[in-house]
């Protein structure tokens, strides 16, 4: 992690322990979780295999 984003999450008043519980998420639509997901929300897959199922957008479960 660069300094920069450590101290933006550390400005933000965020805990670690937010953060992982966000990006643990899962999506209803491909199941993944949402860290799989890139900032339009189009799901990159896992384990650098693509995501089959279509998903384009992240839903929470």
């Amino acid at each position: 992690m660069t300094e920069q984003t450590e101290n933006k999450i550390k400005q933000s008043e965020l805990t670690i322990k937010d953060l992982i519980f966000h990006f643990r998420e899962k999506c209803k639509v491909c199941g993944h979780h949402r860290i799989m997901h890139d900032e339009f929300g189009k799901c990159e897959g896992v384990m650098n295999k693509p995501c089959n199922s279509g998903c384009d957008k992240f839903i929470a479960e």
